[in-house]
Order: C-alpha cells, then sequence, then structure tokens
C-alpha cells in the first residue's frame, strides 16, 4: 500500500459510549463473568459514594428472574433539571456520557470509588436494556435506554411507565434515592448469569469497609437474600480473615486517623501461623498489586516493633535489627485510606495500585504513632508480638542457610539442575512449560511421550511435604520442594524473582484418584503460600487426563467423566460416528471399558495424546479469585486447627465423588 494513502479519512473517531461497546475490557476488564459482576460494581460504588457522603443508609441489590439486576439506594437521588452546559438533564448527561458525574472536584463528592467516571455510563452501553428512577423532592423519574441510547427523554413516572420488562417483588421503599436496573448485552457478555455467592462476598467486603451501613441483597431466582451490617467495620473484618487460627494479640489492634485530607484506618492482629495476609484499599476499592500506603505501613510497623523491642532489651545492643520479612510470619492486617476523589492517583485504568506519593509518609506516621501508644498501653500483648517476630527471625536465619544451598545448587548460578528434571530444548520461558508428574513410572511415560522441543517433566516421588503447617527453613530440607524451586529458577522468599521463571505453563498432573487429589492440593498449598505470583501471572495450570479409555474394534475415545463415557457409549451403541474431541462414554457389552486408575496405566502415546498435546488436552488454569476466601480454605484443611476440618467434611461429605 502507498504511502500516502494513509489519511485523515482513514482516523476512526468514536463518539459518546461507541468507545466503550468497541473496546469493553480496556473499561471494566474483560467480558466473562468477572466483567459482567464488575458492572454491578459500578452501579453499586455510586450509592456507596453517596452513603460515604453522608446521604445514604441502605443499599439494595435484587437479581430478577431473566438475569435482570436491579441496583436501588436511598441517597439524594441523581439531579433531573437541565445541565446549564449541554441543555439537557442531567440524569441523561451522567447515563451517557463518558467522564460525566459528580465525582470531578465540583463539589459532588469529597471521597468517591470511581476515578475515571466511565462507571454507570460505561454499564449503560454495555446493557441491552437499562431503566434509571430517581426520587427527589417528593417526586419521581425514570429514564429508559438501549444499548446506551436513550428511548425518551426523562419523563416523570405515571401508571403505565411504571412497568418494567421482568417480573419482581422488589418494593423500594426509600423516599428518596436512585435505582438502577439493567440486563447485561449478551452479545458482548460471555455470560449474563450473574453468581449471587460471588456478589454476596462483593458486597459483604464493602460492608466490611463503610461501617453503619445496610446491605441487603435478593436473588428472586432461588429466593436466597443476605443481609450485612458492620458497626466495627474493619475491626470485624480482621476478625474473619484469623478465623479458625490461633491469636498472638486478643483483639484486633485498631489505628484511625486524619492527615491532610487523608483519613487513614488500619486493623493489625498476629496469628501463630507462618503466612502473610495483608489487604489494602483506597476509597474503598480493594488494590490488589498494593501501592505507597502499603509502603508507608511495613517500614513503621518494622521501625514500631524494632524501636519497641530494643526499649524492652528484647533486642540487645548488638542484635541486629528485625527485618520487614521478619514481621511479616503470622501478620494480618488491613489498610484502608479514603481522601478526595480530585486527588486520589490509581496506576491503572482498574484501580489496583495506589500512586499517591504523599499518602507514604502520612500512614507511616499514623501507623508508627499508633503502635507506640498501642506497645505503652498493652505490654502484654506487645511482648507476645515481640516474641513472634523474634522466632520468625530466628527461622529466617535457618532459612537462609536453606536458601543459599537452593540457589547455589541451582540453574540461576549456571549450575546443573536437579537430576531427575528432564529439561526442554527451547530457552524461552514464555514458550516453555514443566509438566510435574506424580510418581516414577508416569514421569517415565511422560518424559517419552512428552515434546522435547518446550516441555519439561519434573517427576515428584509421593507427597510432598505440607507447608502451611511449615517454615521456609524445614520446606526447603524437603528434597522434592528443592527440586522443583531449582527447576522453577525463581528463587523463593527474600530472593525471589518472577522475572526468572524458567516457564509459563507450570503444568500439575495427578492421578485422577484421592492420593492424585492430596498431591495437587499440597502443591497448590505450596504455590499459593510460597510462590504466590506463579498463581497471579496466571502460569499454574491442572491437567486433566483422561478417567476411561473405549473401545469398540479400532475405535477408541477418551473420556473425562462418567457422563462423557456413556455419552460415547450411546453413540457406539447406534453405530454413529464420534466426534474426535469426545469426552464422555458409557458401559453396554460388545463396548470394552478401561477405567485409568493412575497416570502409569497409559503408555507414552497414550498420555501425549490424551494429557499433554496441545491440539488435544484439557488444561485448568489456576487463579486467585478471593484471596481472603482462598487463604480461609486453605488454613482451614490444611492448618493446625483440626475442629474446622471436621466441621467442613461433615457438611460437605454427600458432595464427595468416592471412587470405590
Amino acid at each position: 500500500m502507498p504511502k500516502d494513502t494513509y489519511t485523515a479519512s482513514q482516523i476512526q473517531v468514536l463518539e459518546g459510549l461507541e468507545p466503550v461497546r468497541k473496546r469493553p475490557g480496556m473499561y471494566i476488564g474483560s467480558t466473562d463473568i468477572r466483567g459482567l459482576h464488575h458492572l454491578i460494581k459500578e452501579v453499586v460504588d455510586n450509592s456507596i459514594d453517596e452513603a460515604l457522603a453522608g446521604h445514604a443508609k441502605n443499599i439494595w441489590v435484587t437479581i430478577h428472574e431473566g438475569n435482570y439486576i436491579t441496583v436501588a439506594d436511598d441517597g439524594r437521588g441523581i439531579p433531573v433539571e437541565k445541565h446549564p452546559k449541554v441543555g439537557i438533564s442531567a440524569l441523561e448527561v451522567i447515563m451517557t456520557t463518558l467522564h460525566a458525574g459528580g465525582k470531578f472536584g465540583e463539589g459532588g463528592y469529597k471521597v468517591s470509588t470511581g476515578l475515571h467516571g466511565v462507571g454507570v455510563s460505561a454499564v449503560n452501553a454495555l446493557s441491552d436494556y437499562l431503566r434509571a428512577e430517581v426520587r427527589r423532592g417528593g417526586k419521581e423519574y425514570f429514564q429508559e435506554y438501549e444499548r446506551g441510547k436513550p428511548k425518551a427523554p426523562v419523563a416523570p413516572i405515571n401508571k403505565k411507565d411504571g412497568l418494567l420488562p421482568f417480573n419482581t417483588s422488589f418494593a423500594w421503599s426509600a423516599e428518596s434515592g436512585t435505582k438502577i436496573s439493567f440486563l447485561a448485552d449478551q452479545t458482548i457478555f460471555t455470560t449474563i448469569i450473574p453468581e449471587f455467592s460471588k456478589l454476596e462476598r462483593q458486597l459483604k467486603q464493602v460492608a466490611y469497609l463503610v461501617a453503619g451501613i445496610y446491605f441487603h441483597l435478593y436473588d428472586e431466582r432461588s429466593g436466597k437474600e443476605s443481609h450485612f451490617y458492620f458497626q466495627s467495620g474493619i475491626a470485624t473484618l480482621i476478625k474473619h480473615l484469623n478465623k479458625n487460627k490461633n491469636l498472638v494479640n486478643p483483639d484486633p489492634i485498631m489505628i484511625q486517623r486524619e492527615i491532610d485530607g487523608i483519613d487513614v484506618e488500619i486493623g493489625i492482629q498476629y496469628n501463630d501461623g507462618f503466612n502473610e495476609n495483608v489487604e489494602s484499599f483506597a476509597n474503598v476499592v480493594p488494590t490488589t498489586e498494593g501501592g505507597t500506603h502499603i509502603t508507608g505501613f511495613r517500614i513503621a510497623l518494622t521501625r514500631a516493633i524494632n524501636d519497641y523491642a530494643r526499649k524492652i532489651e528484647a533486642l540487645k545492643e548488638k542484635d541486629e535489627n528485625l527485618t520487614g520479612e521478619d514481621m511479616r510470619e503470622g501478620l494480618t492486617s488491613v489498610i484502608s485510606i479514603k481522601m478526595d476523589s480530585d486527588r486520589i492517583q490509581f496506576e491503572s485504568q482498574t484501580k489496583e495500585k495506589l500512586g499517591n506519593s504523599e499518602v507514604q509518609p502520612i500512614v507511616a506516621q499514623v501507623v508508627k504513632e499508633g503502635l507506640e501508644v498501642y506497645f505503652e498501653e498493652n505490654p502484654q500483648d506487645a511482648r507476645r508480638i515481640i516474641e513472634k517476630v523474634l522466632l520468625a527471625a530466628r527461622a529466617r536465619a535457618a532459612a537462609r542457610a536453606a536458601k543459599d544451598a537452593v540457589i547455589r545448587k541451582g540453574a540461576l548460578e549456571g549450575m546443573t539442575l536437579p537430576g531427575k528434571l528432564a529439561d526442554c530444548q527451547n530457552r524461552d520461558a514464555s514458550l516453555s512449560e514443566l509438566y510435574l508428574v506424580e510418581g516414577d513410572s508416569a514421569g517415565g511415560s511422560a518424559k517419552q511421550g512428552r515434546d522435547r522441543k518446550f516441555q519439561a517433566i519434573l517427576p515428584l516421588r509421593g507427597k510432598i511435604l505440607n507447608t502451611e503447617r511449615a517454615r521456609l527453613d524445614k520446606i526447603l530440607e524437603f528434597e522434592e520442594i528443592k527440586a522443583l524451586v531449582i527447576a522453577l529458577g525463581t528463587g523463593i522468599g527474600d530472593t525471589v524473582d518472577y522475572d526468572r521463571t524458567r516457564y509459563h505453563r507450570v503444568i500439575i498432573m495427578t492421578d485422577a484418584d484421592v492420593d492424585g487429589e492430596h498431591i495437587r492440593t499440597l502443591l497448590l498449598t505450596f504455590f499459593f503460600r510460597y510462590l504466590p505470583q506463579i498463581i497471579e501471572r496466571g502460569y499454574l495450570y491442572i491437567a486433566q487426563p483422561p478417567l476411561f479409555k473405549v473401545q469398540k474394534g479400532k475405535e477408541i475415545y477418551y473420556a473425562y467423566s462418567d457422563a462423557e463415557r456413556d455419552q460415547i457409549v450411546v453413540k457406539m451403541r447406534v453405530g454413529s460416528k464420534v466426534d474426535g474431541k469426545v469426552n464422555n462414554i458409557g458401559i453396554p457389552t460388545n463396548i470394552i471399558i478401561q477405567r485409568y486408575k493412575g497416570l502409569g496405566e497409559m503408555n507414552p502415546d497414550q498420555l501425549w495424546e490424551t494429557t499433554m498435546n496441545p491440539e488435544n488436552r484439557v488444561l485448568k488454569q489456576v487463579t486467585i479469585e478471593d484471596a481472603a476466601l482462598t487463604d480461609e480454605v486453605f488454613s482451614m484443611l490444611m492448618g493446625d486447627e483440626v475442629p474446622p476440618r471436621k466441621r467442613f467434611i461433615q457438611t460437605h461429605a454427600k458432595l464427595a465423588t468416592l471412587d470405590i
């Protein structure tokens, strides 16, 4: 194409909400179930802003039949009068214009969960249908939209206007406020079916952070409902995060103070475990990648504990200072800051990292001074925390020797990889994958069946150590884990460097039985506790080997569940040709069905064809959707406390699939 054909006419100008429909991922992250729930969050955030401003006490969320969703509050209601600059109703401006709303320094909101102003208008753009209702000054108004476009101007509601395209029993009791009902556009989203349990967790987390606000969740599809109200907010969340754990300080240390318009609220509690659980928020938005508020918190925590340890002579003059890593063992903390919405800076559209440099010294000052007062007033709790941290420091010294041994032997230093590792030829991590295979027998088959160019095999003998119940020094004494860390190339603990990960697909491949599931759980525990970014970066997968081989003469198919097996058998019975990617089988007499008890029963060709060939295989990617819930489940299933685990087994016993 000649250079001069690239002209101004080729530049596409997207008007109104067109950009949102063209590139939805830029505005809401994704178009899967997470994106759908992000829509709900955007509408809920508007109601939360009313609550944070002191104008709303209740937020109602209802899932209707047909997957319509309603979010309502008892705030002031969106203004409906004509906007002075554009000459149409302010409601229509907010619902149909990007970067419009009361969050841009004009006095509408001091603290806001929204930053970019794309919230409710993006929801409108990505909805097949949306209806906004407003109650203000004893009157009711409404406007309806289709894929972001108004169907008619804003108007008062009369009887016929009250008709909705869905049935509902929800009665909005507020005298004033805003109600938004919408149906996500199924031409954009892969699913428009909201999940009650996911939404329940979403609202509960927010309820902890905006104490004193009532949240009401209804699901008219199933009749379920949940209600949340936390008067003590963050303290309640800390106690929830430490449920089923032995506590070092029985009550959370609560610190709250405002400096220069930045409100800092922090809860701190130690348990006797080895893992850290810190959650951070800025204007009620989870900052999963941290930011300046986390940095300030860590600096102050380390300084305050070191100062007090020296004051009570738990640290002698000749002793080195305790490190930030020592402080993290068994630490549970929630850090929440609130500030003017026009000042707050996030480092991405999805608001996962706080960027305000002025927040760091303010949080550090608040935490340092707050802890100094707490330690003076609660010397017994303070001493127990110091003892916990000193114990972690001694373990760190032992772990350092173990880690040094791992690094000395590791490929990062140019030394040899573990002898049992069959490495791949490719040195490009993004194209390489590592199979963690249960047992030497299956490992042998995998080594023979693999594609050597990009597939590496590390056989694991027996069950690895339960890393939920052990410190790093003990963990690295375990040969299988040591071999895994060396093979990955990441290092571990304070030496970890995820940019050196040698494989961008780490695939757990275990037998489809109880022992295989246990080994898989032990490996997941290790990655979640000690190499979490392997999961967060999307590197960790679980292979799905077939459960059955179904054969009729020379016809062979593999099935991954009982239902697939039955389906294949039915098709074979009537003599119909079966699709090459069949997943299910069944059990009549002229058909031979083999139930695989382990990977070792498959020859190398079968293992390649069913479980390792990228053309045919089924891999499940491991993700962390709710870090707090994941932490709770691992603590309950793999920790020292037996009663919570016993309760879980009793509650879920009937759901277990028993291979008898």
